[in-house]
């Protein structure tokens, strides 16, 4: 594992963990988890794989400050901020440069800073296995979640044969990545049992995602070189600053991964939740025997199957059901639980108001 590198990408915005989520403090530095960020948690199940001083992070240039906070065991020349934001493929494709200025020889582990695996061990030895694999082969390797239901949110990978890689972990070949389906595909995929959750995690070696880039993304490939020469963290930060505002917005998905025919998907059993809204929090925290899920402080009366986060005052519901009901210390949200992934609209209106910048 000399030559493992990790790469997290910690540049979301948490939009659907409104109102404990914000652009100043957005989902992976909230605590609501095992009692440390998000992005805390993603460095921790990394130790005794790759260590913390081959562990990179690209956030946004405004959160670098908490990124560091968060993740105080990585040296903070490691951690580098992305002028604007311009989705994950060029991200990517600064990871791999970084890598590969640090490590011609580097396989990189692209991972994100905003999922739970609830078996930290079995996680470990699937990124161990598909580092393995991409050491040794030139395909593009990608982690796969069996669907545990039709989801709409996630996008999905339709696989083909499966390929012996003589590892512990399951691979199969990669045939087609689909973006995030109505309910009637969803439903489909998973009674065909041919097609994964996209986890968005991705491991290479970095002349394989280079000959990638340069094939399906050239403006991307050059990004990548440039990141490489830089001769310090200084040189990288110009590099992202000049050329950043220029770039397309483009996910590594329509970049790359829908294009390239050597992929090859690890099938994931690790407990992976994407945490993408407050619905999630029901896999997490127990629910009371009128099924409601409360983080902080709450009294339900003659309520039942609500999600209450409620951690610095108390909430009082009275003959409600379903509903989703969230405090901070700016705002308050309260929606039906099928709403929920509304709240990305609903930032939109509110980012319109006068005083909307203080609440978003």
């Amino acid at each position: 594992m000399k030559h493992a590198y990790a790469v997290i990408l910690a540049g979301g915005s948490g939009e659907r963990f409104w109102p404990l989520s914000t652009k100043a403090r957005p989902k992976q530095f909230i605590s609501l988890f095992g009692g440390r960020p998000l992005l805390s948690l993603a460095v921790e199940r990394l130790q005794g794989l790759i260590p913390n001083e081959r562990i990179f992070i690209i956030t946004a240039d405004r959160l670098v400050d908490n990124t560091a906070e968060a993740a105080w065991n990585v040296p903070r020349a490691n951690i580098f901020g992305e002028p604007c934001k311009r989705d994950t493929a060029p991200a990517i494709a600064v990871a791999c440069g970084l890598v590969r200025r640090r490590d011609p020889k580097g396989v990189v582990c692209i991972l994100t800073a905003d999922q739970l695996m609830n078996d930290a061990e079995t996680f470990r030895q699937t990124l161990s296995d598909a580092i393995q694999v991409a050491r040794k082969d030139d395909s593009i390797v990608t982690i796969g979640i069996q669907p545990t239901a039709p989801a709409t949110g996630f996008g999905y990978i339709e696989t083909g044969d499966a390929v012996e890689m003589n590892t512990v972990t399951r691979f199969h070949q990669a045939t087609r990545f689909v973006e995030k389906p109505d309910a009637y595909h969803a439903a489909r995929y998973v009674e065909r049992g041919t097609y994964f959750w996209n986890s968005g995690m991705f491991i290479w070696r970095t002349a394989v995602m280079q000959a990638a880039l340069q094939q399906h993304a050239p403006d991307l490939a050059k990004l990548c070189d440039d990141i490489a020469g830089a001769a310090t963290p200084d040189e990288v930060d110009e590099v992202m600053r000049r050329t950043y505002p220029s770039l397309r917005a483009i996910s590594i998905d329509y970049a790359v991964m829908e294009h390239a025919q050597n992929i090859v998907m690890a099938c994931g059993a690790f407990g992976w939740d994407d945490v993408g809204s407050w619905p999630a929090l029901t896999g997490h925290f127990k629910a009371d025997l009128a099924g409601n899920v409360v983080v902080g402080s709450c009294e339900p009366f003659e309520s039942v199957n609500n999600i209450v986060v409620s951690e610095n005052r108390l909430t009082a519901l009275i003959g409600v059901n379903g509903l989703v009901v969230v405090h901070s210390d700016t705002a308050t949200l309260i929606c039906p639980k099928e709403r929920s992934e509304e709240v990305k609209k609903l930032l939109r209106r509110i980012a319109e108001r006068p005083d909307g910048a203080k609440y978003v």
